[in-house]
């Protein structure tokens, strides 16, 4: 199975931009759709954005459309999340998913299979 670490979570100010990145190991991460979710303290875990297994296809949460990017590097083996324009909501623990079974994007967490351990990412105002 795939394992799945992020990085690139930090501090930044309001407005701010950050790189997030979540490298596969064990597997070729080109095996899988990938998505992206945040939780943040006392909130249920939610869906950021998401790419299909061939790149082509991408979803965004309408909170983050627009300021956020998603990107995958098959040769590099990870997937990354440009998020510009950053604010004070956009604070949470972030996390990758791989989805085994569809080919496509799914807003659903229970879509998919393994997920990394999370990275922080804290915007001050």
């Amino acid at each position: 199975q795939v394992q799945l670490v992020e990085s690139g979570g930090g501090l930044v100010q309001d407005g701010g931009s950050l790189r997030l990145s979540c490298a596969a190991s064990r597997r070729t991460v080109s095996l899988y759709a990938i998505g992206w979710f945040r939780q943040a303290p006392g909130q249920e875990r939610e869906f950021v954005s998401a790419i299909s297994r061939g790149g082509g296809g991408t979803d965004y949460a309408d909170s983050v459309k627009g300021r956020f990017t998603i990107s995958r590097d098959n040769a590099k083996n990870m997937v990354s999340l440009q998020m510009s324009d950053l604010k004070p909501a956009d604070t949470a623990v972030y996390y990758c998913a791989a989805n085994r079974d569809s080919a496509y994007t799914s807003r659903r967490p229970n879509a998919y299979d393994y997920w990394g351990q999370g990275t922080q990412v804290t915007v001050s105002s």
